[in-house]
């Protein structure tokens, strides 16, 4: 039966949906306080950028774009407004949340935990003191996934590649490349659903004979894919896209945005499950060192769950 696993870590919460031993579908949010989808908020149009675009001002803290923006709003307006897709850190650049017209009062978009439970499947909370549920399912593999972008499946394997216009899978492996595509469909199918994938989707498929293969590898990703998407037919040259709802980033992209903060994070996630009495110092890379630096919450809630204050030092190299 599916279960999901949840953690409530240091600096982000953590889940995973857990079917016949494997992970179908990882997630993590980084704590803090940004617009989520569905939150309701009261704003302020500041800048007006296309015949149905504005940019807006929450009260709660940043920015968002509004579209289309009521009709008669002029620059400096109150409204209030809803979430429909969360900030996006592409190479750096914040691509801010959008929002259309709303009403009610203020209220933030559910989080990590409440979006999970909403599905109705069972969520069992994890705790460091207990066996790591999340390593026994593959936690690890998945992450390095989501890093190297490197994905084996039964007879060949995937590379995935982020960039800003879409996300895209190349396919791999020894022929005949119709069973392989056939294969690969699938598989790219369960990696877009376990990363949380979504807009614009590259494949790449090895190039295929004729028509009725290239027909079979599409009705493929059709069976494996839940809608809603759409998608083109596959190319001659073995190309297929596929377009899906893009709501938040994904795993991914937000480990992307902040490779410094995941790692500290996940760092912090290891010493929180080291037996008592834990090491009062820790040897960590330079970057991480600064990270941590700048979070003293993070070390406070460390302290706080382990019952002793951690150092983080980097090691001196020698001359």
């Amino acid at each position: 039966m599916a279960e999901w696993l949840y953690e409530a870590g240091i600096g982000e919460a953590r889940a995973i949906l857990v079917s016949r031993g494997d992970i179908w579908k990882a997630r993590i949010e980084v704590a803090g306080e940004v617009p989520r989808i569905g939150g309701i908020h009261r704003a302020r149009l500041t800048e007006i950028t296309g015949p149905r675009t504005a940019k807006v001002a929450l009260d709660g803290g940043g920015d968002a774009l509004l579209e289309p923006f009521p009709a008669g709003t002029t620059q400096g307006a109150a409204l209030t407004v809803r979430i429909v897709r969360e900030g996006i850190i592409e190479r750096g650049k914040l691509r801010l949340p959008k929002a259309v017209p709303g009403e009610g009062a203020p209220q933030p978009g559910p989080d990590l935990l409440a979006r999970i439970t909403a599905t109705g499947l069972p969520v069992r909370l994890c705790r460091a003191h207990e066996a790591d549920a999340f390593e026994e399912a593959g936690w690890s593999e998945v992450l390095d996934e989501a890093v190297s972008g490197d994905i084996a499946f039964p007879g060949g394997w995937l590379r995935m590649a982020v960039t800003p216009a879409m996300t895209l899978f190349d396919v791999d492996g020894a022929p005949p490349h119709g069973p392989l595509s056939i294969a690969a469909a699938h598989a790219v199918a369960r990696a877009i659903e376990r990363h949380g994938i979504g807009g614009s989707i590259g494949i790449d498929f090895p190039t295929l004979a004729n028509k009725a293969e290239r027909q079979a590898v599409a009705d493929a990703i059709d069976a494996a894919l839940p809608q809603p998407f759409e998608r083109t037919a596959m190319n001659g040259f073995g190309f297929l896209q596929v377009v899906r709802r893009r709501e938040r980033a994904s795993l991914p992209e937000a480990i992307a945005a902040d490779r410094a903060g995941y790692e500290a994070r996940a760092l912090l996630r290891r010493i929180e499950r080291i037996p008592p009495p834990p090491p009062a110092s820790h040897i960590v890379p330079e970057a991480i060192a600064r990270r941590l630096a700048r979070q003293p919450d993070w070390l406070a809630e460390l302290a706080r769950r382990t019952g002793g204050e951690a150092r983080f030092e980097t090691r001196q190299e020698n001359r």
